[in-house]
């Protein structure tokens, strides 16, 4: 059963339960909080709930095909892409995509969901001054054309042949065309299931059910968001049944049956700055490479709960590299390689940021911290900064600060989509949007590879994860992640690869118990 087949029947089953009369969609024998609000405790408040910055995880987790929806969704346990605000799409010429919108929608605010809401999402999202974060990771710097042939119908056109234009669009949450189109909105209106109640600031954000909603109610009247920052307070909240659902639980926070593994698709690295001394000598950043002790840090920090990483992408996305090894460890060549460096003049002695952002994931100060001590056994002088998000993404995503001097950012990338487009344009590109340099021949062959398709898609894609560490070595890979989500037995809910970016609340019902126990 697909993502959307399961969504909808999720859906069809909360429309029943919530219509039965008398009825509640939970035991209404609650220790005196409301069984009609899902309570969710987040590792930090979102910074924002603008759509265009759907693709940002602290963001998309609550916003995503929840308050707002995209044409298409894709089924991040098949990879295949399907339809929701559209109903179907097509190639009508080798630049050109068409998109049929589905009839009977409307926005939050009762407005109808028409092409000209459609066409302004993206050219919203893609072609303005906004700087959107889904305009960087999806699009680059690619200028889309936008034609509404009628209420129905959207053409997008794009300026050389792009095979997986329906899939970038999918990125796109739609929003009317009454929004701004020169400043980004906090609390947007959408055609999702709920829509925003109240938001206090620090505290606490509410959802409600959207009565407009074109699909059936979802079964959960509200959702209540809450947010801490301590792994460990989110597990206590969970098992004193202060909340239904807690995210980014690690092994060591005291979930006990509560907490339910899953592979994510997140994978974390150390983006290296090479364009300022002495992060600038190829000798150093392998170095760096040779410090990390990958397997260490998987076994005692993530407590098993990942696999070491040798590229950017996890097993399943289109380009991921089987064959690649993993980095040594060595930390004597380490030690070899930047002593020659400073034989050579290079400033190795020069104070180096490691830029780490509190919350990011379970266990990250402490990762951060032995990360630190490798690379000073291996001579580096470096400075552990830990931010909070809206400071971080600073130095995660272009322009970055002047002046910042040489620094390493701890990212965690999640490939959301299934193609490794998604990772190498964004990160590997000279000047793609999360990426620190490159070079003009590493950029061709990552433009080669995006107009493949096929097996050929596919070979491109590996040899690019192949060739990165030899050419460019902008990463030192440390772990394809698995995340632990917290969940009271009154909830029916099964994490999926994309839980830890988007999670849908439409798909979550009561739990069996619950509804043998309506009235």
């Amino acid at each position: 059963m697909n993502s959307s087949t399961r969504r909808l029947s999720a859906l069809a089953f909360a429309a029943v339960t919530v219509a039965a009369s008398g009825c509640t969609v939970a035991n209404t024998g609650s220790g005196g909080y409301d069984p009609n609000t899902l309570r969710i405790v987040l590792p930090q408040e979102p910074p924002t709930l603008e759509p265009c910055e759907g693709s940002l995880t602290s963001t998309g987790i609550v916003t995503r095909s929840n308050i707002t929806e995209p044409l298409a969704e894709r089924d991040s346990n098949t990879g295949e892409l399907l339809p929701l605000l559209a109903t179907g799409w097509e190639q009508t010429s080798p630049t050109e995509w068409t998109f049929t919108l589905r009839d009977g929608v409307t926005f939050s605010d009762g407005a109808p969901f028409t092409s000209a809401d459609a066409a302004f999402s993206i050219d919203r999202a893609v072609n303005s001054d906004l700087q959107c974060n889904v305009d960087g990771y999806v699009f680059g710097d690619e200028v889309l054309s936008l034609q509404t042939p009628d209420q129905r119908t959207v053409v997008v056109g794009t300026t050389k042949p792009d095979p997986i234009l329906p899939l970038r669009i999918s990125f796109v949450e739609m929003v009317p065309v009454t929004t701004s189109m020169t400043e980004k909105v906090r609390e947007p209106i959408g055609t999702g299931p709920y829509a925003i109640e109240r938001w206090d600031y620090g505290q606490k954000l509410t959802l409600a059910r959207n009565p407009t909603y074109w699909g059936p109610a979802p079964a959960f009247a509200k959702a209540e968001y809450q947010w801490r920052s301590e792994g460990s307070v989110r597990a206590a909240m969970l098992t004193n049944d202060e909340v239904d659902i807690a995210t980014g639980l690690g092994p060591e926070d005291g979930a006990g049956d509560l907490g339910v593994p899953f592979q994510n698709n997140e994978t974390t690295a150390l983006r290296i700055t090479g364009t300022e001394a002495p992060l600038n000598d190829m000798r150093v950043r392998q170095a760096i490479n040779y410090s990390v002790n990958r397997t260490g840090i998987v076994k005692a920090l993530f407590r098993g709960l990942g696999e070491p990483a040798a590229q950017l992408i996890p097993e399943g996305v289109v380009g991921y590299n089987s064959e690649l090894p993993l980095w040594p460890h060595d930390p004597d060549k380490a030690r070899q390689l930047v002593d020659e460096a400073r034989a050579d003049g290079v400033p190795v002695d020069r104070e180096i940021r490691l830029i780490g952002r509190n919350s990011q994931f379970p266990g990250v100060t402490e990762t951060v911290e032995v990360i630190q001590s490798e690379l000073a056994n291996a001579g580096l002088n470096v400075k552990i900064e830990m931010m909070d998000t809206a400071a971080q993404l600073e130095y995660q995503l272009r322009p970055f600060p002047a002046n910042a001097g040489p620094f390493i950012a701890l990212i965690q990338h999640g490939n959301q989509a299934g193609d490794a487009a998604f990772s190498v344009d964004q990160y590997m590109k000279s000047e793609g949007a999360q990426s620190s340099f490159g070079t003009p021949a590493f950029d061709a062959q990552i433009d080669a590879a995006g107009e493949l398709t096929g097996e050929a898609r596919q070979q491109a894609y590996a040899q690019i994860f192949a060739d990165e560490p030899q050419k460019i070595m902008q990463f030192a890979y440390i772990a394809h992640m698995r995340g632990i989500l917290g969940k009271s037995a009154r909830v029916d809910y099964t994490p999926n690869p994309a839980t830890g970016d988007e999670m849908l609340l439409a798909t979550m019902t009561p739990a069996s118990a619950d509804r043998t126990d309506q009235s």
